[in-house]
């Protein structure tokens, strides 16, 4: 039988700068002044669900002007003190060893490294010479899903060893300061930065995850993604993200879980990204839940904003949290998260 990897550890972190959203707004009417679309967009940042957001820069650093060189500076300092934190928090809840790690699976699209963060990790922590290294860059918010489920086959693949997954998003870095297209107005109001984890290994406590999946839409290239522009990336967002949740996440689920010998009603807990109000809201409706029913979603969205790829890992980590401090059973759980594809990525976890 092939090993089951199981979650052994998860872990999250934040840059030290909380930014509310009336921050936000102030920033952008100096730098907008007299926009009349950000004077029609406001409503987006009250509308958001959204109290406060986390910067791995200042708020002053948005007043300035920063090319490339300046946004990847930030980035690989940012990006590699947040994954650091992240995996010692793994190591010492596992209580693994660094010596015992054997492959290391790092997720972020907000940046870009090479050599690449893992690369960076092993000199930073003095990990094995011998360690199987993966970086995942494009899968956007999609990524914690579907990174989760790469590292799972790593993990299965070298059972005697254990896997770090990291995920880092430093999504505040694309900020652009007299750009008041939609696309980027919405970007700045849902935003922020954020860095999560698991240890995964095939022995030990930890649910299992049993199953792992992906699907990508038909003609949905430019749903959502990245323009590159002379001064760093430019948000892509479709207008009928929420839509094509509701009706096509749903269909989509079934099928991943039909294929693995499931249904949605085995389903016993619910873990989405949560990319905004209305994209949960779809997702309650795509699994047939109440208004209302995705508690940490919200809560992981209020207090964070949407730190792409990190979210789902937030939500997860407070979905498992609250069952043990509840003591209320559960058997399965359902991973998901959407991105640039347009692809949804799942992850089935078993409590058993």
């Amino acid at each position: 039988m092939r090993p089951t990897p199981r979650l052994a550890a998860l872990a999250t972190a934040v840059p030290p700068y909380a930014i509310d959203q009336e921050t936000v707004v102030t920033l952008l009417r100096g730098l907008l002044g007299g926009s009349a679309r950000l004077e029609h967009l406001l409503p987006v940042f009250a509308n958001s669900g959204i109290e406060r957001r986390y910067s791995v820069a200042p708020p002053d650093w948005f007043d300035a002007p920063h090319g490339w060189r300046d946004r990847h500076r930030l980035y690989l300092k940012g990006a590699l003190d947040l994954i650091e934190t992240v995996a010692g928090r793994l190591l010492d809840k596992a209580g693994v060893r660094p010596d015992e790690i054997g492959g290391i699976v790092t997720v972020s699209t907000t940046g870009i490294a090479t050599p690449s963060l893992d690369a960076l990790l092993i000199e930073r922590m003095g990990l094995p010479r011998t360690v199987q290294r993966l970086p995942i860059f494009g899968l956007g918010c999609a990524g914690g899903a579907i990174g989760l489920g790469r590292a799972a086959a790593m993990a299965a693949a070298i059972p005697d060893r254990a896997v770090l997954f990291l995920v880092v998003e430093l999504c505040t870095l694309a900020f652009r300061r007299h750009d008041d297209s939609k696309s980027t107005i919405v970007a700045d109001a849902l935003f922020g930065d954020g860095a999560a984890g698991a240890l995964l290994r095939c022995a030990g406590p930890g649910p299992a995850i049993i199953a792992c999946g992906d699907y990508t839409w038909p003609d949905s290239l430019d749903v959502m993604g990245w323009d590159v522009a002379e001064d760093g990336f430019k948000a892509i967002f479709s207008r009928d993200i929420p839509h094509l949740v509701a009706a096509g996440l749903g269909p989509a689920a079934r099928g991943f879980l039909d294929r693995h010998g499931f249904a949605l009603g085995d389903v016993d807990r619910f873990v989405c990204h949560p990319g905004g109000p209305k994209v949960i809201a779809a997702c309650e409706a795509a699994f047939g839940l109440p208004n209302g029913a995705l508690t940490e979603a919200r809560d992981v969205l209020r207090e964070f904003g949407n730190m792409s790829a990190a979210s789902v890992l937030f939500v997860l980590e407070r979905v498992l949290a609250s069952a043990r401090e509840s003591g209320e059973r559960w058997e399965r759980a359902l991973v998901t998260a959407l991105g640039p594809g347009f692809t949804a990525g799942f992850a089935l976890l078993s409590n058993g």
